[in-house]
């Protein structure tokens, strides 16, 4: 495992870590105990920073980590989560003071700590960037011990760069994969600039670039890939990056060649993340200790040649830009 320097926070994390959204909920039944094999064997192999949200199984992926953190004392690692999905509706003007402290005392007890490692807010309207009370509440919320660190998770690139304008904000965590470039042409050197950590989120493309799956893939009514393909539930970005996904089969198609001897498409799709020097880790998620294990592999692969890279960025440019680039 490889660690990198994360923002301003002065912590190093492990480069490819460990997302919980696949634990809590959204992707199927996932059982207690593969759930907890899955964060004991993450912490054996070297990861060190876990990200998940209260609202992952209704706090359930934050409870499974207090439950880690209680069965290896004395192993530190870091813990991210994120506040604002429980609003309903989920508006700007819900972003209140006595909201936000409510969501964080409600993590703090599922997560049994005194203060959170860090906060992030959780994808919220595009409005609430451009209210500053919001990230005073942050501000004070800090003063107070009740929170380490805070940033924002987002859906567009344009949020990110408002974003990073507000002093107390540390990391931003987007989705950036094989099928998602756009972040790396300009938030990336404003972020590297600003020394702010980059948290690269669904970097399988909703599995996509495992190369697991085909047009029979079948997926459980709970799984948002069933629910969510058009944005049913949740902006449509989150399913399979926002590209459709018979479009994403073939390009992955096109991907397989490039993947190194000995390894699977998934480890050669997050180790190309991990060749942009903005991000400070992936975090790909995991139901079980196998698919850590195949996760993490990815951070000893040897760098990608130039011609890899290029030979992928014309994938990008002829198969899937033009459907996600204008929208995050």
């Amino acid at each position: 495992m490889q660690f990198r320097e994360l923002g301003r926070t002065g912590w190093q994390v492990s480069s490819v870590s460990f997302g919980a959204w696949a634990i809590g909920g959204n992707w199927g039944e996932v059982g207690d105990d593969d759930a907890m094999a899955a964060l004991h064997r993450a912490l054996d192999r070297g990861v060190n920073f876990f990200d998940t949200a209260d609202v992952y199984g209704d706090g359930r992926s934050e409870r499974y980590l207090a439950q880690l953190r209680s069965e290896r004392p004395g192993e530190e690692f870091y813990i991210a989560t994120k506040a604002g999905r429980r609003l309903h509706p989920h508006t700007a003007e819900g972003y209140t003071r006595a909201n936000l402290t409510e969501f964080i005392e409600r993590s703090l007890l599922n997560l049994e700590v005194e203060a959170l490692d860090l906060l992030q807010l959780h994808c919220p309207p595009t409005d609430v960037y451009y209210r500053p009370e919001v990230f005073a509440v942050l501000d004070d919320l800090k003063a107070a011990g009740k929170l380490r660190h805070y940033g924002v998770s987002v859906e567009r690139v344009e949020e990110a760069l408002k974003a990073i304008e507000y002093p107390g904000v540390e990391t931003v965590q987007i989705i950036y994969n094989l099928f998602r470039q756009r972040p790396a042409e300009l938030l990336f050197g404003e972020a590297m600039r600003r020394k702010i950590g980059i948290l690269a989120r669904v970097p399988l493309a909703s599995g996509l670039l495992t190369g697991k799956m085909s047009r029979d893939s079948q997926f459980a009514v709970d799984d948002h890939r069933r629910f969510n393909r058009h944005g049913e539930a949740f902006d449509h970005g989150e399913t399979f990056a926002g590209v459709d996904f018979e479009t994403g089969l073939a390009a992955v198609e096109k991907l397989r060649p490039l993947v190194p001897a000995g390894a699977t498409l998934a480890q050669f799709a997050l180790r190309w993340i991990l060749m942009q020097p903005a991000v400070t880790c992936t975090i790909p998620g995991a139901k079980n200790a196998q698919q850590v294990d195949d996760n993490t592999a990815a951070a000893d692969l040897a760098e990608l040649s130039s011609a890899t890279m290029a030979a992928a960025q014309r994938v990008y440019d002829n198969d899937i830009k033009r459907l996600v680039q204008d929208h995050w």
